[in-house]
């Protein structure tokens, strides 16, 4: 590996804003500006990651105290629409009482407590219990009690569904179950500021769920950082600044800006970055650029290996040795090559940039191009940073929105009740010129723990594959977090800075007997 200790306080390479002022088309000011977190290494002790007890002081502490997104305004579009939504062991209801009113209550029948909906429904007229058919309004008060006579004490004023608070970012509708929350606009601050383009003109193009098997923290924590890539991605060494990655941090939320174009500081891939490809394609050849080594996709979960000097061996797409001279392989390597790949994408083809400078202005007008037909003269001013780049947010405690015309919008939820599991959604939020009429939003798929990512053929093979190797990584952390000779994680001072800023916003939170206030 290249590039370790450099000297000096950073990643060797060209910096994001030094590639950001020379772009032919500029970037929005506030890319520009500086606002890291505050330096020191954090350390967590392991047991957050997998102890039911952290998992029921966040239950009591953060999900029935903060505000957190519930569902789209896309889910529920007519009166009476009803999402379910669930978090931990809690679960709520957010209706449609109007055309321009949506209220939020537990799904709770105040009878015995039945669910009052098993899932998701459409143009109810009222909340009807399933098991003895109390009744409620779409509105909360109280609308029939069959043998009322039996029940003298239950009145509409103390039988009524308690309203949980609700709040609008963005098209989508956050609750917030402590009745004494500061409003949804205190919490979020100036969020509003770093998107050009508000995400009332983006509509849900995909959606899928995918259960994980580990931490609703520990998945979060995957795509916070691009720290990570040399090892988990290395098929993006060749043109992604990973370690020359910028951090910054205000208030509630996080940011992270990961150039496309140049190299990784990593690689000291110069001339010769068309070779990581022999076959010029994405998915069924690529040579390390560390080791040298060539992997070739022979058939699906058959890759081959082959030295600079010669050697050859063959592995599953889990690296599991078959047969040859080499015993061992890069595991993301050979899911790379190896894995799945969506239907009809199996010849996509792939070259490095050989001027970065070139490439950026290059397919940011490529883009364009493509996008005037429906923005018209507009897009000129469209920066290349927001046509390349990996800009990516984190509201805490788990929201994931991407920058302007990068679709990705991630959530990270806990598995019910399970601390070793979690659900990671994924959606793309198309942005579309002012004045276009909503399409329909993109029905969802739901993947189980041991289904592959490009099921969800909708995000396509490159999205997939990428979050394949992801995948790899979180059984894995979950297993070792049990076995970790120190007891405690440890995360960088820097490129680590948004996991810092998650980990010590939910600390106050976890310790504070009352909810944290912003500022």
């Amino acid at each position: 590996m290249v590039e370790t200790k450099t000297g000096h306080d950073r990643s060797d390479g060209i910096s994001y804003n030094d590639i950001l002022k020379a772009d032919k088309v500029p970037p929005p000011a506030v890319y520009l500006e500086d606002s890291p977190y505050p330096a020191g290494v954090t350390t967590v002790p392991t047991h957050k990651y997998y102890s039911k007890e952290e998992h029921d002081l966040e239950v009591e502490r953060l999900w029935k105290r903060v505000w957190q997104m519930a569902c789209h305004e896309s889910d529920i579009p007519n009166v009476g629409d009803t999402h379910v939504y669930d978090i931990a062991s809690l679960s709520f209801l957010i209706v449609r009482v109007s055309e321009d009113e949506v209220k939020a209550y537990p799904n709770a029948c105040l009878h015995r407590g039945r669910a009052l909906c098993d899932h998701h429904r459409k143009e109810l007229r009222v909340f009807r219990c399933p098991f003895h058919g109390w009744s409620w309004n779409l509105d909360g008060s109280l609308k029939e009690v069959p043998g009322h006579w039996d029940f003298p004490s239950v009145t509409e004023e103390e039988y009524s569904l308690q309203e949980i608070s609700i709040g609008k970012w963005g098209g989508f509708y956050f609750i917030n179950p402590d009745p004494n929350c500061e409003p949804l606009q205190d919490f979020i601050g100036d969020f509003d500021r770093h998107f050009g383009i508000p995400f009332e003109r983006r509509f849900k193009a995909a959606h899928l769920i995918k259960r994980l098997p580990c931490n609703w923290k520990i998945a979060q924590e995957a795509f916070m950082e691009s720290y990570h890539v040399v090892a988990t991605h290395p098929e993006l060494l060749g043109s992604f600044c990973d370690v020359n990655s910028k951090y910054d941090a205000w208030g509630n939320f996080s940011r992270a800006m990961s150039a496309s174009g140049y190299p990784s500081p990593h690689t000291r891939l110069e001339e010769n970055a068309q070779e990581c490809y022999p076959d010029g394609k994405a998915y069924l050849s690529m040579k390390h650029m560390l080791s040298g080594h060539v992997y070739r996709r022979i058939e699906e979960n058959l890759v081959e290996v082959e030295t600079p000097d010669g050697r050859r061996g063959r592995f599953t797409e889990h690296a599991e040795y078959l047969e040859g001279d080499i015993k061992s392989a890069d595991i993301q390597m050979c899911s790379w090559v190896g894995g799945k790949i969506v239907p009809g994408e199996e010849e996509t083809p792939m070259v490095y940039p050989s001027d970065p400078n070139e490439y950026r202005s290059g397919t940011a007008q490529t883009r364009r191009d493509a996008m005037r037909p429906a923005f018209g003269d507009e897009v000129d001013n469209i920066s290349d940073a927001d046509l390349n780049d990996a800009i990516y947010y984190s509201l805490f405690p788990n929201l994931s929105p991407w920058a302007d015309f990068n679709p990705i919008f991630y959530r990270f939820r806990p598995d019910g009740d399970n601390p070793e599991q979690s659900l990671h959604e994924v959606m793309y939020m198309i942005p579309l010129p002012e004045g276009t009429p909503m399409p329909e939003p993109a029905k969802c798929t739901f993947l189980d723990i041991d289904d592959d990512y490009t099921i969800a053929a909708e995000i396509g093979s490159n999205l997939a594959k990428i979050f394949n190797q992801d995948y790899v990584n979180h059984r894995m952390v979950q297993k070792g977090v049990k076995n970790h000779p120190k007891g405690e994680t440890i995360y960088a001072s820097y490129q680590e800075s948004k996991i810092r800023h998650f980990h010590d916003t939910l600390k106050k939170w976890l310790e504070s007997e009352d909810p944290p206030k912003s500022t």
